[in-house]
């Protein structure tokens, strides 16, 4: 089963052109983990126009945060880091060298398996910590009663049933068109009560 997981981030991964991809059960948790993964101490942005559990992710991990008005289109960068919300984004080689590049397969998107992400990297050490942090600390291969956890880790995994989905309906988004979104997308969020 797990196989099923590891094949659907070859497939992601080819299709980018990154070396690395690590599957995992939400675009937003996919953001989470890089940030956490970071650990950034500097004030970081946020477009106004973008997905709200962005910013919320921000509020949730205490980061010391601001918006930007930037007009992106097919993705951004959070701002201050090397993470790269692609939630919407599908191109053929399109994997950005030296980022972190959160993609999204949730119902809306271009391949969409009802929920589901993934981060595209190309940082080996990054790529061994992310594995271990999107499954509870633990290792893919060992049962995790066998293994001496040396790491926290959240339950941010991608289901193996999810994998196998998006692997079946790759071919299909391959050969269609993709939608192509931008800021003008989403509404201007800092005008939100929540964010006020």
């Amino acid at each position: 089963m797990k196989d099923r997981v590891k094949e659907f981030e070859q497939t992601i991964a080819t299709f980018y052109n990154a070396p690395y991809a690590v599957a995992v059960d939400c675009c937003t948790h996919a953001i989470e983990l890089c940030l956490r993964l970071e650990k950034r101490q500097v004030i970081v942005s946020c477009p106004k126009h973008t997905y709200l559990s962005v910013p919320m992710t921000l509020e949730k991990l205490g980061m010391s945060w601001l918006w930007s008005d930037e007009q992106w289109k097919d993705y951004y960068y959070i701002g201050g880091t090397n993470i790269v919300d692609a939630a919407v984004y599908w191109e053929r080689n399109g994997y950005i060298s030296g980022t972190l590049m959160c993609l999204s397969f949730q119902f809306k998107k271009h391949l969409n398996v009802g929920r589901g992400g993934m981060i595209l990297l190309d940082n080996e050490e990054q790529y061994n910590l992310l594995r271990k942090m999107r499954y509870d600390g633990r290792e893919d291969d060992t049962p995790w009663a066998e293994q001496d956890i040396d790491s926290y880790g959240y339950h941010y995994y991608m289901t193996p049933e999810i994998a196998y989905t998006g692997t079946l309906r790759f071919n299909s988004a391959e050969v269609n068109e993709p939608r192509k979104w931008s800021y003008a997308d989403y509404p201007d969020l800092s005008q939100m009560k929540v964010f006020k």
